[in-house]
């Protein structure tokens, strides 16, 4: 039989005619189920979950052995990360600083110059014997912003809250002097006689919420917590906020703001 034109009209209509009668009749053939659709979207979206979060681990681990742009690892990445020598931070102390003070009495005096600083719910002061917690309102600034952004990051990276011990900041001409008593090469033009310096261990974290000691029983590796703080101060290194020296003997960063 010859297929025209009109004969396929007809017959698309009869078609569309008996399933409709059909739906009007068995309306349940036409229906989807909520809950099927439901669950092959939550199979789906497990499925999503599952190759996700192994991805995500996979490369976090992978970063981490691997020293690459999101965690730092081992001395030579440090080393190369944060080269900034004594001379570059010496330069910046000058042209920030204060005039060096004499002792603690004349670092008091400079409530104009100074800002003192103290253990807060960002950062710790460790007990300080050879320098004075007071900086440079800039650089007390830049601690803040370290400490306030080194929680952030490990809160987000679900890492239990840790807190930066600061271990140097001040020196007065005093403490440079008694240094020198001890160590014949400690440096007479020290970055830290001006206020815009100051010292972060990598080796020692204080645990939020645990009545301020120092971890001792690491329950966070105190290499990932490094490399989580490596994270921030290159961050804010590359935003020209600081200058940064990882020093290996001293297990600190050398931190001069900019």
């Amino acid at each position: 039989m010859k297929i025209t034109k009109k004969r396929y009209i007809l017959g698309f209509l009869s078609v569309t005619i008996v399933l409709a009668l059909v739906r009007c009749v068995f309306p349940e053939v036409a229906k989807v189920s909520i809950n099927d659709l439901s669950e092959k979207a939550s199979e789906e979206a497990d499925e999503v979950t599952v190759k996700n979060l192994k991805d995500n681990t996979e490369g976090f681990v992978g970063a981490e052995i691997q020293g690459d742009n999101r965690l730092l690892q081992g001395h030579k990445d440090y080393s190369e990360t944060f080269p900034d020598s004594n001379a570059v931070q010496l330069e910046a102390a000058n042209s920030l600083g204060v005039t060096p003070v004499m002792n603690r009495i004349d670092a008091e005096n400079r409530k104009t110059d100074l800002v003192f600083i103290g253990s807060n719910p960002y950062f710790c002061v460790a007990e300080l014997t050879r320098s004075i917690p007071y900086l440079v309102p800039k650089a007390s600034v830049l601690l803040q912003d370290i400490g306030r952004n080194f929680i952030d990051s490990l809160t987000q990276k679900h890492i239990k809250p840790h807190k930066i011990i600061v271990t140097s900041v001040l020196r007065s001409k005093e403490d440079v002097e008694k240094l020198r008593r001890h160590n014949r090469n400690a440096t007479e033009n020290s970055c830290h006689l001006f206020g815009t310096t100051f010292d972060i261990a990598y080796t020692h974290y204080v645990p939020i919420g645990e009545n301020s000691t120092i971890d001792t029983e690491h329950e966070v590796p105190t290499e990932r917590l490094k490399g989580v703080l490596g994270n921030v101060l290159r961050d804010l290194r590359l935003q020209n906020r600081c200058y940064i020296k990882y020093e290996v003997h001293q297990a600190c960063f050398h931190i001069t703001v900019r």
